[in-house]
């Protein structure tokens, strides 16, 4: 950027497009921990940071995979597992003394009642205060897996199709019919 005869670079992680500055200052002006959540396909990974002069530091991160100790055989990259993970994440930060946090989604689109905002609902679940807009959640049908269910029923009639959508979930042992059972299995398990 030019200003007359100086010229101005801007921050080098504002070049690359990974910090937006102005959000990430209103984060930290809260005083609070943050609640990160970061996603990727077949993966959620959520984390507790806190803000430090020297750089954030980084309390604990959780990953949608350590859902496998728990028993979850189901897709590790979907509305109910982020849930979960959410759920998790709330249970260890309230263990660790963590009672409130504000959710930092970075530069993840918000899209209401995604997975992003299924795994605030799980760390809200489990008692964590975070601010937020209850008509972002997803529904909690969405979140128990109901319409992985009745996709799954409807395409029971054609083998092939059935096959294909779901073999990892006929792979790991999961009906994908029973994934609404199974789902409250696992809650129970983390509630512990």
């Amino acid at each position: 950027m030019k200003k007359g005869k100086i010229f101005v670079v801007p921050l080098k992680r504002k070049r690359q497009g990974r910090t937006y500055y102005k959000k990430r200052l209103k984060l930290l002006l809260s005083n609070k921990f943050r609640f990160v959540i970061r996603k990727s396909l077949r993966n959620l990974i959520v984390s507790i940071v806190e803000y430090n002069v020297k750089g954030d530091r980084v309390v604990f991160t959780v990953n949608s995979r350590i859902l496998g100790k728990f028993g979850w055989k189901g897709d590790s990259g979907n509305i109910s597992s982020a849930y979960l993970t959410g759920l998790f994440a709330g249970k260890k930060a309230l263990h660790l003394g963590i009672n409130e946090a504000i959710l930092d989604l970075g530069f993840n689109n918000s899209t209401k009642g995604s997975r992003l905002y299924s795994a605030l609902a799980g760390a809200i679940d489990a008692g964590l205060k975070i601010p937020f807009n209850p008509e972002i959640l997803p529904s909690k049908e969405r979140i128990a897996g109901e319409h992985i269910a009745k996709y799954a029923q409807t395409l029971a009639i054609n083998k092939t199709d059935f096959v294909r959508q779901f073999s990892n979930y006929k792979k790991n042992g999961l009906n994908p019919e029973d994934i609404v059972k199974h789902f409250n299995e696992v809650k129970v398990k983390i509630h512990g």
